[in-house]
Formats: C-alpha cells, structure tokens, sequence
C-alpha cells in the first residue's frame, strides 16, 4: 500500500526534477561577476580546525577516564576472597592471633634474646612471602583444595614459630634468673 502511494506521488511529479547539468565553464563565469564586483577571492576557503581538535580531545578524555573507571583491577586480597570467602575470615583471625604473638615477643626483647628474636623476624618475613605466593597461585587457578590447606598449614607455622621462640625466650630468662641468684648467694 505505501509503495503504491510512493509511486503514484513519484509518476505525478515525473518531469518536475532539475536534472540539469549547468554548462561547461559556468563556474568560471560566476568567479568572474564576483572578482568584477570585488567581493570575492579566488582562495579556497579557511578550514577551522579548532572544532576538530575539541572533539578529538574530548573523546580522548573519555577514553581516558573509561580506563580508569573501568579497568579497576581489584587487588590480591580482593582476589583471593572472590575464590574462597572463608579465607578471608581464617587470614583475619590468624593475622590478629600473630600480630599478638609479634608484641608479645617484642616485649620480650632484652640483649640476649635480640639475635634470636631478630632471626624470627627474618624468617615470619619469608614466611610471609611464600603466603603471598600461595595466594597467587590460587588466583592463577591452581588447585585451591590443596593451596588453601598450604596457606592455613603457613599461618599455624608462624604461629608455631612464634610460640617456640616464646619458649626459648622463657628458657633463657630463666636461665639468667637462676645465674643471678647463684651470683648473688
């Protein structure tokens, strides 16, 4: 139906189209009136390239701040939580649980348990490395089963350490106790 009417308004209006051509050297002619009355150039036209390069500077902003906003990688953490929520809350009650140790060691600290409290220290860091590790791995797809039970046996491995060295501290304190007093008898 609509193609009908289309067709029926281009057969009434058949003959009416301009499809002319002008003839050859009409524009040469028309450049010449205009030179004669003074009004013209024979110079093409200024292009303004300002609004080109607002638009190519704003879709470079856009693109930019697209970037930014919407390639937020989250963190390792961030990661790891993804894979296993639980961990999350193991990692937090072991870091606290270390983190008292830690003070607890630290307050401990005299000049004949330095070097070993020092050493700890040394070896609770490569402990913490090889947990960063492990949470890589997970996050590279890796057997989680077996790389969450490595990351739990890590923490209770510092804890153990910890907790050993806390003994050695005792001992020692002990032995210096027991010193001053045969010192002192």
């Amino acid at each position: 139906m609509k193609k009908d009417n289309i067709d029926q308004l281009f057969n009434t209006l058949k003959g009416t189209f301009d499809t002319e051509e002008p003839t050859l050297g009409h524009e040469l002619r028309f450049l010449e009136k205009l030179n004669t009355l003074g009004e013209t150039s024979t110079k093409a036209p200024k292009k303004n390239y300002n609004m080109f390069f607002a638009i190519a500077a704003s879709f470079i902003v856009l693109f930019g701040l697209g970037i930014v906003f919407f390639n937020n990688t989250p963190n390792i953490t961030e990661q790891v939580v993804e894979i296993s929520p639980e961990i999350s809350k193991t990692e937090f009650y072991f870091a606290n649980v270390i983190q008292q140790e830690i003070n607890k060691l630290e307050n401990e600290k005299t000049p004949e348990t330095k070097k070993i409290i020092e050493d700890t220290m040394i070896q609770l860091t490569k402990l913490e490395k090889d947990y960063k590790n492990l949470e890589l791995d997970l996050i590279n797809g890796g057997n989680s089963k077996f790389i969450l039970s490595a990351m739990i046996i890590n923490f209770q491995t510092r804890i153990d350490l910890l907790q050993d060295v806390l003994n050695q501290v005792d001992e020692i304190k002990k032995i210096k106790n027991s010193e001053n007093e045969k010192t002192i008898i």
